[in-house]
């Protein structure tokens, strides 16, 4: 059974950056794809990006120039990398991975972006 952490969630100020990390119980060589999503309060789960086995990533239009997903395949963790963020990012930040059927999932972590 595969277990993911998230961390790096914090207070950050408009404009500035944050970088997440999704840490696996296990290798990520097995994982198919795995992903980012977020949820406001009071809103859906909202897909950020994904990467695949091969490396190839996707992210949602919202996402899209500002934030970046990358792996360090030896620690077995993915990273979200976010710049110039905004009010309306501020969300419980979950990470994903789909292994043959089964997709597992974080707890979350809070980012919160205000002055």
């Amino acid at each position: 059974q595969v277990r993911l952490v998230e961390s790096g969630g914090d207070l950050v100020q408009p404009g500035g950056s944050l970088r997440l990390s999704c840490a696996a119980s296990m290798s990520i060589f097995s994982f198919k794809a795995q992903g980012w999503y977020r949820q406001a309060p009071g809103k859906e789960r909202e897909f950020i990006g994904s990467i695949t086995a091969g490396g190839s990533t996707n992210y949602a239009g919202s996402a899209e120039g500002r934030f970046s997903i990358s792996r360090d395949m030896y620690k077995n963790t993915m990273y979200l990398q976010m710049n110039n963020l905004k009010p309306e990012d501020t969300a419980v930040y979950y990470c994903n991975a789909a292994l043959g059927t089964v997709v597992a999932w974080g707890q979350g972590t809070q980012v919160t972006v205000s002055s």
